[in-house]
């Protein structure tokens, strides 16, 4: 069982910066790929990054060289970097623990989201 709570979500001017926190108890994180996905109204749930229990990192092609995606084993955290923000990066923001994968149904734990809102 892992409980996982993000957090550092808010409202930002377009260009800006946001970091966003995920914060795990329970299992600890080298056991677990931990992925971010965001979802906005009327759309579906989307993949925006991953980090496997080696630290290799991906990331969607609308959100690389923006976004860095790091972790901290010793805290079982994982930090999501968003510089230069977009209206279109406007979501809520979900942090995710299993499989490494892009798509959300391979993931086993999910927090409750943080709302990312940015204006134009």
């Amino acid at each position: 069982q892992v409980q996982l709570v993000e957090s550092g979500g808010g409202l930002v001017q377009a260009g800006g910066s946001l970091r966003l926190s995920c914060a795990a108890s329970g299992r600890t994180f080298s056991s677990y790929a931990m992925g971010w996905f965001r979802q906005a109204p009327g759309k579906e749930r989307e993949f925006v990054a991953a980090i496997n229990w080696t630290a290799f990192t991906d990331y969607a092609a609308s959100v690389k060289g923006r976004f860095t995606l790091s972790k901290d084993i010793a805290k079982n955290a994982v930090y999501l970097q968003m510089n230069s923000l977009k209206p279109e990066d406007t979501a809520v923001y979900y942090c995710a623990a299993g499989r490494y994968s892009i798509d959300y149904t391979d993931y086993d734990y999910w927090g409750q989201g943080t709302q990312v809102t940015v204006s134009s």
